[in-house]
């Protein structure tokens, strides 16, 4: 299937989950990276500018971050509210510290991903609506996000697509150059970029999910990290059943 066409196929269903679960809107955050954007131009295509409710989420991140998800909504006429949660975070880290603990870099970033995710489910429960997931296919097979921060979600339109088809996809549906090939960064802590937080670069990625050859190094790199975040990507264990008046 060509890939405009599958654009089409990801639009319809997008429309006909909103119509099945009789929510009102979408509710999805918005960086100004690439997947976030993809995910913008897709619902707003199947369901309308009125049914889909965008956030711009800083939490203590550079206004580049911000400057850009504004230039999204601008190219696509989104709605959106910018939600600044920077003064949660800090009094979070101050609560802690007065009670003699500390968090290194990566769990605080972590919290920062459950943070806008608990942000986007208050506005999806103020509108009765349903939040939308931006993981591409690269993400879920590395575990490449927050276990229930942008991990959580109701519904994953990009789910199967790899990063080199999320850019193509972008211009496809009119998303300028310029936000469809930033380099990917969840913006989590300053300079942090994707490719150099996964010691992997998204074009070798791609290649391998394909079944192509990568340099050895690369290959075990790529499945440590899916051998490691197999916990994300399936539904919470069970303790056996309770099997009554055996």
């Amino acid at each position: 299937m060509e890939l405009e066409t599958y654009l089409k196929v990801v639009e319809k269903f997008l429309k006909d989950y909103l119509e099945k679960t009789h929510c009102q809107k979408y509710i999805l955050g918005i960086s100004g990276g690439v997947d976030s954007s993809l995910c913008a131009a897709l619902a707003r295509n199947a369901v309308g500018k009125d049914r889909l409710l965008c956030l711009i989420l800083p939490i203590e991140s550079s206004k580049k971050d911000e400057e850009d998800a504004k230039l999204l909504a601008q190219e696509l006429d989104l709605n959106y509210v910018v939600v600044d949660n920077s003064e949660a975070f800090k009094s979070f880290v101050k609560t802690n510290e007065q009670l003699g603990v500390t968090f290194d870099r990566s769990t605080l970033g972590n919290f920062k991903a459950r943070l806008r995710m608990c942000t986007l489910y208050a506005y999806a429960q103020k509108y009765n609506g349903l939040v939308i997931g931006t993981d591409n296919a690269d993400e879920r097979y590395t575990g490449y996000f927050t276990k229930h921060g942008d991990g959580a979600c109701d519904i994953l339109p990009i789910a199967h697509l790899l990063k080199s088809e999320v850019v193509e996809a972008s211009k496809i549906l009119g998303i300028s150059d310029y936000l469809a090939e930033r380099v990917p960064t969840a913006s989590l802590f300053e300079g942090q970029t994707d490719e150099t937080e996964m010691g992997i670069t998204y074009k070798d990625l791609d290649k391998y999910i394909l079944g192509g050859k990568v340099a050895p190094e690369v290959e075990a790199r790529i499945e440590h990290l899916h051998k490691i975040s197999e916990h994300k990507r399936v539904p919470t264990p069970m303790a056996p059943e309770f099997n009554r008046g055996e």
